[in-house]
């Protein structure tokens, strides 16, 4: 099982934290209908109070399935949200980085 947490240590931007001037809520939305668009993806789980979404991304034969939590943080009512996500990658090939890559690329186009 390979797993990956969005870190300010990482070296690659897209993969650390989303730091974005737009209101932790809407910033959730966001991300909840991104989870829709992305073909393999499910929500499996949302809390809105504690602004988590809990998704699954099957992963074919090879890659097996990944266990996904995005969550956003930031101050009510003012326009400043953090998204971080963490993955839990199964099989043969458990690519958790490339799985959160294929959430966090697309999210920073429509949102950042």
């Amino acid at each position: 099982m390979a797993s990956f947490r969005t870190t300010d240590d990482e070296s690659d931007a897209v993969l650390r934290p989303m730091r974005v001037a737009v209101r932790r809520e809407d910033v959730f939305a966001e991300a909840k209908d991104m989870v829709a668009d992305l073909a393999a993806w499910k929500l499996v789980r949302e809390d809105a109070e504690r602004l988590e979404l809990h998704c699954e991304r099957s992963g074919g034969l090879l890659g097996g399935a990944a266990s996904v939590r995005i969550r956003v943080e930031g101050p009510d009512g003012i326009p400043s949200a953090t998204l971080t996500l963490e993955c839990e990658a199964s099989g043969l090939f458990g690519r958790a980085k490339q799985v959160a890559r294929e959430f966090l690329e697309p999210f920073r186009r429509r949102v950042g």
